[in-house]
């Protein structure tokens, strides 16, 4: 099953911040499909709903999207949380309703139920865990303490910003760096994301990082996670483009997405010093090709490396 989070109420919000307190929740479900979801969630938010969540009905993937474009499910499930004390037969009758006047077409009965009384924040904290990337990395929530106390441990916790080193693709590239580095690097992570990547070098033992992302919660997502892991300002710095990056690294590291890996080889490699390191992930087993086929007048290609139908391919700068 897959999901995106949508929305949620300061109500809610504050339930989950709350670890302490626990209650049930009353939560209705609507199969549908995505041209109606957008209606149906604001019909639930009117209603009191406290948080939706769009869920894939079928487990039907989602591979690289048009850019621009946030794609759903053909077969998607609206689910709305709500107050327990709401009347469920009334609330069911007044979305049904709104279905009906709206012309909505539905692929399955609406279904409501109460959900058990339990400590929704702790459930959520016990679905992450440590998680080792070679012999010297690990990345640890910063809830548990650390599996190995002696090891080179990244504190840190899912947020706004995508890379937890939970995704494949984060993973390899998490792997690589523990090989690579070896001290003094300066890196460039393009798409930094959390900053997972460049602050785990960091730790490892580079010198410096730039960071580069298009969303501006990455960049406020990777001065937190400097911070929680004590690592000064003047290590790092985050831009919202690439218009401060002149040539001259020694690593970079691009986990992003296909179709703009090929469209940046150029760019990337240019970047990079004689004799770099480059690593590239967001890459599906069937992409691998073509990516490789951008890079090659550049980057001496080592073999791919796959994981879990996600590749990372990587080299050294001609």
């Amino acid at each position: 099953m897959r999901v995106r989070f949508t929305r949620q109420s300061s109500i809610l919000a504050a339930n989950f911040r709350t670890e302490t307190e626990r209650m049930p929740w009353l939560q209705i479900r609507i199969p549908t499909d995505p041209r109606h979801t957008d209606a149906i969630e604001d019909a639930l938010l009117l209603a009191g709903c406290q948080a939706v969540t769009l869920i894939d009905t079928e487990d039907q993937p989602v591979f690289e999207p048009i850019r621009g474009t946030t794609p759903l499910w053909q077969h998607t499930t609206v689910q709305g949380l709500f107050e327990e004390n709401v009347d469920a037969a009334a609330l069911q009758a007044s979305i049904e309703q709104f279905v009906a006047n709206e012309g909505i077409q539905l692929s399955g009965a609406i279904h409501t139920e109460i959900l058990e009384d339990k400590d929704w924040e702790r459930a959520w904290m016990d679905a992450f865990k440590p998680i080792p990337c070679g012999p010297r990395l690990w990345i640890c929530p910063s809830w548990l303490e650390p599996p190995k106390p002696e090891a080179i441990n990244l504190r840190l916790d899912p947020g706004l910003a995508f890379g937890t080193g939970t995704h494949p693709t984060t993973f390899l590239c998490l792997q690589w760096l523990d090989a690579q580095i070896t001290g003094g690097e300066r890196l460039l992570d393009y798409g930094c994301g959390s900053g997972i990547l460049g602050l785990a070098a960091l730790l490892l033992g580079a010198q410096e990082m730039d960071g580069v992302d298009i969303d501006p919660q990455a960049l406020d997502a990777t001065r937190a996670n400097a911070a929680n892991n004590d690592i000064e300002e003047a290590r790092f710095n985050v831009w919202i483009d690439n218009r401060h990056l002149a040539p001259g690294y020694d690593v970079l590291v691009a986990n992003i997405l296909a179709g703009p890996l090929c469209d940046l080889a150029p760019v990337l490699c240019e970047r990079l010093i004689q004799g770099g390191r480059l690593a590239l992930s967001g890459i599906l087993s069937h992409q691998a090709d073509a990516v490789m086929e951008a890079y090659r007048p550049w980057i001496n290609l080592d073999a791919p490396v796959e994981h879990d139908g996600w590749v990372r391919l990587s080299g050294t700068k001609l």
